[in-house]
């Protein structure tokens, strides 16, 4: 199988230990492929060429048995191959909130997400990409109360 895109491999944005653990079938139909690409070349590579630097891809394509396998929304964008987790800390040099920074000044993207992390630096990020002129370039962070997550407006 092709790259999604010059620095995400298949492997990569299909990758999923739960799924291997459990023998779910991650395997993208075209039209998630499609999306993949899409968001790998609007969002992913700009921001690995702009800071040339390695970027770890946490999560990208679930399937729906999948995501209903890790607790995922209903409503994930991953599973649509829309939504991108990554994480810049597994690397020294750079971090989460760089990225985060970088992409709500720079990059038309849908929804992104401070995922959990502290007021520095989120633990990781989610991006979304629906495609251009629909993207709503919503920021949200993740926030905790009562023991439910949940996502506030920032």
């Amino acid at each position: 199988m092709n790259n999604i895109s010059k620095h995400i491999s298949y492997k990569e944005g299909v990758r999923s230990k739960t799924a291997i653990r459990l023998g779910i079938d991650n395997m993208p139909g075209p039209y998630e492929l499609k999306c993949m690409r899409e968001l790998a070349e609007a969002i992913f590579e700009p921001i690995r060429e702009h800071f040339y630097h390695p970027i770890y891809v946490s999560s990208f394509f679930r399937s729906k048995d999948l995501n209903d396998k890790v607790g995922g929304s209903d409503k994930s964008q991953h599973c649509k191959g829309q939504a991108i987790d990554i994480d810049a800390d597994v690397y020294e040099g750079m971090t989460n909130k760089e990225i985060f920074e970088f992409v709500r000044e720079n990059l038309d993207f849908d929804q992104m997400i401070w995922e959990y992390g502290d007021d520095n630096n989120p633990d990781w990020v989610h991006i979304s990409y629906k495609g251009p002129g629909v993207n709503r370039n919503r920021c949200l962070k993740t926030v905790v109360v009562k023991g439910k997550t949940k996502y506030k407006g920032i």
